[in-house]
């Protein structure tokens, strides 16, 4: 590793287009999954100008049978919960109202095709719902155990959602990007280079003494969540750059689910496997696997075994036990990686039952309508907080370390 750099990461509201989508669609999971703890989803959203668009594939008892027949009242709840969503966020707007949005629902069976490689049938367990690579990462720039560049992206844009809807900011609107960029040196953050937050606003925040009170609140929120001692006279700060942005959300961009990837993850400070988490149930490893390596690589950096993790897993459809378990500390380990392999296999087997998606999803409990929250700021780095974020639970960290003694 170089001794010193820049690196940067970006984060996006709760109200970004792509975002709304995830959130609905996160939705539909929770919805599906208070009905029927084993349903099967794969829910994706489209968002745009006073329309929202569900497609995917679905099945769940209360909700919809194998032959696509809806139980009374599911299609009306869906549209329920959906507009519910884009309300809380804030969308009352002409252009995208939660009110006033056309609703289309093209949900259908899954695949019978696809249910015979992920059912346990007989002597066979549970497979894997596709093939694919999953990473988890840990650091120990920040004490959520996530890189700090991504950690204060998530804060400021968090704390700008808390004070629109307390009526704190007024002048705020839901959609908002945010991005920072902090000088490294020796592993470390050092300086906060540059700050950019985009904030979709109130008419007339964009001129004047309107624009002047809109930047120094940026300002003020981003010196309560980045240390004092990375900011000084040198940061730059680019709030609302290009200058006017009243029309935002999905009437000004379309959203998708599963178009933030690297803003769900690490910011681009580790690999990602390519899928995405958002609409998909715990069968689907492109989640529950993603899930357990930061669980395991978070639970070796808080250990003390090494203060870079990275954990991949791989899977094929319709196996149970992952093809491949790689552990890479980056120089850091206490442990050789090989060791700290064993380990990980170890302990999970110990205390999940093993990496198969049965043992991940028992072992975590993740067949429970947990997952609305994980979609705007982040799937990592969060509090676990009762049945949510089981995944940030620092629990293994002893049995990891008898397991290398």
């Amino acid at each position: 590793m170089r001794s010193e750099y820049l690196f940067t990461s970006e984060s996006v509201s709760e109200g970004h287009p792509d975002k709304v989508s995830d959130q609905i669609s996160d939705a539909i999971v929770d919805l599906f999954l208070s009905k029927d703890p084993y349903a099967r989803v794969a829910c994706e959203t489209l968002t745009t100008t006073d329309l929202v668009v569900l497609a995917g594939e679905v099945r769940g008892e209360g909700m919809i049978d194998r032959d696509g027949n809806w139980a009374p009242g599911a299609p009306e709840e869906i549209q329920k919960r959906v507009r519910e969503v884009v309300r809380d966020i804030g969308y009352e707007q002409k252009g995208f109202h939660w009110q006033n949005l056309t609703f289309e629902n093209h949900l259908h069976p899954q695949s019978s095709d696809i249910a015979q490689g992920v059912d346990a049938a007989g002597n066979k367990d549970e497979g894997a719902g596709d093939q694919g690579i999953m990473f988890g990462f840990a650091c120990d720039e920040t004490p959520d155990l996530m890189p700090a560049t991504l950690d204060y992206s998530h804060k400021i844009l968090q704390r700008m959602a808390k004070d629109r809807h307390s009526g704190a900011a007024p002048f705020l609107e839901p959609d908002t990007k945010s991005q920072v960029t902090l000088r490294f040196k020796d592993g470390k953050p050092a300086a906060a280079t540059a700050i950019v937050v985009s904030t979709q606003h109130k008419p007339g925040y964009h001129e004047g003494a309107k624009e002047a009170e809109l930047k120094a609140y940026v300002k003020k929120v981003v010196a309560e969540i980045i240390p004092a001692e990375l900011l000084s006279d040198q940061t730059v700060y680019h709030i609302n750059p290009t200058g006017k942005f009243e029309i935002g959300g999905p009437d000004g961009d379309a959203g998708l689910t599963g178009r933030k990837i690297i803003v769900d993850t690490y910011g681009g400070a580790a690999p990602h496997g390519g899928g995405a988490f958002s609409g998909k149930d715990p069968t689907k490893v492109d989640r529950s696997a993603a899930y357990v390596t930061r669980y395991l690589a978070k639970n070796i950096v808080a250990a003390g075994l090494a203060k870079r993790c990275t954990i991949q897993v791989a899977y094929a459809i319709g196996v149970s036990e992952p093809l491949s378990l790689y552990v890479d500390t980056h120089g850091t380990g206490t442990h050789a990686d090989d060791k700290l392999e064993a380990a990980v296999a170890s302990v999970a087997r110990e205390k999940l039952g093993g990496l198969t998606p049965r043992g991940i999803r028992e072992g975590l409990g993740l067949n429970k309508p947990i997952y609305y929250r994980t979609a705007a700021y982040g799937h990592f780095g969060r509090e676990p907080d009762g049945e949510h974020f089981p995944w940030e639970r620092t629990d293994l960290a002893d049995a990891l370390k008898a397991a290398l003694a």
